[in-house]
């Protein structure tokens, strides 16, 4: 036989204890353990603008796994530069997340 939903008014009601969308979202990426994996992308989305435009243009590649920081060049100066200035980087992308997610820088 179909079983039929029943209207339960109880659980219907709207609960006092109001939050906004935001507590809400952190709420839910706390608790499904999904704040790293967001941070990680939100490094690669805004890679541009943690970096600068200059830096950008010539990234190829630009992602997180295991707290390190992965990042292609098409230029091999630019690359060396870089290099010399891994803890400057590390610094603006934990300092845009907010908390230390990267730990070590490795250039492709």
């Amino acid at each position: 036989m179909a079983q039929y939903y029943s209207y339960n008014r109880e659980n219907a009601k709207r609960k006092t204890s109001a939050s906004s969308l935001k507590e809400a979202i952190e709420d839910m990426l706390e608790f499904y353990k999904l704040r790293t994996k967001f941070d990680e992308t939100y490094v690669a989305a805004h890679w541009e603008q943690i970096m600068g435009a200059p830096i950008a243009a010539r990234t190829t590649k630009v992602y997180i796994t295991e707290a390190k920081l992965y990042i292609q060049l098409d230029s091999a100066a630019l690359r060396n530069e870089l290099l010399m200035a891994k803890n400057k980087i590390l610094q603006l992308i934990n300092q845009a997340i907010g908390a230390e997610l990267v730990n070590e820088v490795i250039f492709l």
